[in-house]
């Protein structure tokens, strides 16, 4: 039943629970959803209007798992774990089906499933509770799971109907109780000039082979397998040739605090695979902290890792104590690990099967490379206390600023959506709507990313579609602006504030969107609509006016200034901090219209306040002139609190 509140849309089905597992189509405009015992098939564009299949165990299955220990009412059912695109008429689709995993095909034309009962070991998670991921790359389903009914087998498998299906060694050195989060392929074989293979990328967290610990201590990792690998002759047949791991740091090393468990994980495509950029939610294994962090990660920084990384090798200590360390002989060569390209093609190594063995069973022994992936910056891009963070996407936007944002949407255990924009060099969030009334963890996060603009989460009472701004909810242009949200424009024609995702042809007829740093703070003024009458071509600011703008005004952080004037073509603004140019970087934008009017606006930064300070703004243009002008100054008032006094001059 769909109910649409405060922008939100609602689906859920009585009786149906376990709404985690969400398949976004949008040629068809259609997102499907794999519930417990269900799958719904939901358009985006009709009040998420639903048709279902049901996938149910039989009696006799579900008997069998009672008997081995499950809960009939949680555990013995079949929860719907993969659903993927075959083709453009077929998906693959896997349950648990009462801890004997299932995979079939759903017919999108007829929208019911096949009953082909294929296998569903190694594709699909036994345990519903347990931690899975899968991923579809031209037909062969790459997933990282359990391959046994005691969840004490974890595998990276891949199954395939062309190629020899692939898995992990059984080997703690491989895998180690890991929790898998997330997979996907980085397609680095397009335009490349030697030949490179595509990857898949697992992310997860295992317990650590590499550090001594008096508990388990866990370790985020990133790992990576070639789509092209056949697998050895010899040694490792039918194993991942190509398999290696590396430690992906999320640390704020000044403070010599680490968080070590990835909860989810986005990767932001771009045409060129070197600009990819991942990014991860992450908390720390002591969960008294209460701290959750966004990291973010070059992928050239990945690649040189696992191209250009040293090893780790196992060494004995005191005849039975295992303990990791650096591997300093030389590696055989072609690298271990590494991909076919055209260099090997050149020795007459064309598939991995050609490999040689001690090429083969140095990465079987060497599996875990010793270089960490570090992030950008070295630290984390948010840090949020209190808050349990457990989905993340990212969407580049092109705002009307010309800046490009990357705006991160996380999702919380409390069913929260948080929306942070990267401003420069840091992450601030910008607004927080609740998604899930009953506060339940956000399982999945599905991000739209056509004209709509649309998010859609998932958590075990149902599905929520929401916009991915709520621009209308800002009632003036100085509001709108101010919110610093990329996504929200200024319409003069309609005088409201719109999502330009909404609008094509929105930077035809609107001011600009401006994403300033938290600091800045919004006003209630209106602004005028810039008209090409001769009215316009007078110089005039328009408001708010500095002295409006002194909330914004910080004593220990960055804020912003700004003024936006109307008048001519010619028209431009200057700005003078204590009667000098100003040393920060100032920045401007314009709109020109047709009836030779401009409007401008003009960005102040300041790292902070130190002392009094005079601020004045002035426009010119050929017919005039108009300034606006503060001076703040700063006053101490017993409490040792520095406190804000101005003088209004303009």
């Amino acid at each position: 039943n769909a109910l649409k509140y405060a922008f939100l849309m609602e689906f859920s089905e009585p009786g149906t629970f376990n709404y985690s597992t969400l398949l976004l189509m949008e040629d068809n405009e259609t997102l499907y959803v794999g519930a417990r015992e269900a799958i719904f098939k939901l358009s985006m564009q009709n009040n998420l209007s639903a048709l279902q299949v049901d996938w149910k165990v039989p009696e006799q299955h579900m008997l069998k798992c009672i008997a081995k220990g499950k809960s009939k009412e949680t555990e013995c059912l079949n929860y719907i774990r993969v659903l993927q695109v075959l083709s453009n008429d077929m998906l693959y689709v896997c349950g648990t089906h009462a801890f004997q995993p299932l995979c079939d095909r759903l017919s999108l034309k007829t929208f019911s499933l096949l009953g082909t009962h294929e296998d569903g070991r190694g594709k699909c998670s036994y345990d519903p509770a347990q931690s899975f991921t899968a991923v579809m790359v031209d037909g062969e389903l790459y997933s990282g799971t359990a391959y046994n009914f005691l969840g004490s087998e974890p595998i990276i498998f891949r199954y395939s109907q062309s190629q020899s299906l692939l898995r992990t060694e059984y080997s703690t050195s491989w895998l180690n109780e890991p929790s898998f989060v997330y997979a996907d392929v980085i397609r680095e074989s397009r335009d490349s000039t030697d030949g490179e293979d595509d990857k898949i990328y697992y992310f997860f967290t295992e317990v650590s082979v590499e550090y001594e610990f008096y508990g388990k201590l866990l370790i985020p990792r990133i790992a990576r397998v070639c789509k092209g690998d056949l697998g050895g002759q010899r040694t490792l047949q039918k194993k991942w040739t190509s398999f290696l791991k590396a430690k992906l740091v999320c640390s704020m090393p000044e403070l010599n605090f680490v968080f070590n468990v990835v909860h989810d994980v986005f990767i932001l495509k771009t045409p060129d695979w070197r600009e990819t950029v991942i990014y991860g939610v992450f908390t720390s294994q002591w969960g008294n902290v209460g701290l959750s962090a966004v990291c973010a990660y070059n992928m050239t920084s990945v690649e040189e890792v696992f191209s250009k990384g040293k090893y780790m090798q196992k060494a004995i200590v005191e005849q039975s104590h295992t303990k990791w360390v650096r591997y300093n002989g030389i590696a055989p060569s072609p690298r271990p690990g590494a991909c076919i390209n055209n260099q090997n093609r050149m020795q007459n190594i064309k598939s991995s099967l050609q490999l040689p063995d001690k090429t083969l069973q140095f990465v079987k022994d060497h599996p875990l490379l010793e270089d960490p992936v570090l992030p950008i910056g070295n630290g984390p891009r948010l840090i949020t206390k209190d808050i349990n963070y457990t989905q993340i996407v990212v969407q580049r936007v092109h705002a009307l600023d010309k800046n490009v944002y990357d705006v991160i949407f996380t999702g919380t255990d409390k069913g929260v959506l948080h929306k942070s924009v990267l401003y420069e060099a840091e992450v601030h969030t910008v607004e927080e709507v609740q998604l899930f009334r009953n506060s339940e963890p956000i399982k999945t996060l599905v991000l739209s990313s056509s004209g709509a603009g649309s998010l859609y989460a998932g958590s075990d009472s149902g599905v929520v579609q929401s916009p991915t701004a709520f621009c209308e909810k800002y009632p003036t242009c100085v509001d709108c602006i101010l919110a610093r949200d990329p996504y929200c424009a200024w319409d003069r024609h309609t005088f409201a504030c719109v999502n330009i995702l909404h609008i094509p042809d929105v930077t035809q007829h609107s001011s600009p969107s401006v994403s300033p740093p938290p600091s800045s703070s919004s006003s209630s003024s209106s602004a005028t609509s810039a008209q090409g009458s001769a009215e316009g071509l007078v110089v005039r600011m328009l408001p708010p006016l500095l002295r409006d703008q002194i909330f914004g005004v910080h004593t220990h952080q960055a804020f912003l200034l700004f003024c936006l004037a109307l008048g001519p073509s010619d028209l431009h603004i200057h700005w003078q901090v204590d009667g000098k140019n100003p040393e920060l970087l100032v920045t401007e934008y314009r709109h020109t219209f047709t009836q030779g009017a401009a409007l401008v606006s003009s960005w102040l930064r300041e790292t902070h306040l130190t002392k009094d300070s005079h601020y004045q703004c002035t426009a010119s243009a050929s017919t005039g002139h108009d300034t606006s002008k503060v001076h703040i100054h700063l006053t101490s008032r017993g409490t040792g609190c520095i406190h804000l006094d101005f003088e209004s001059l303009a």
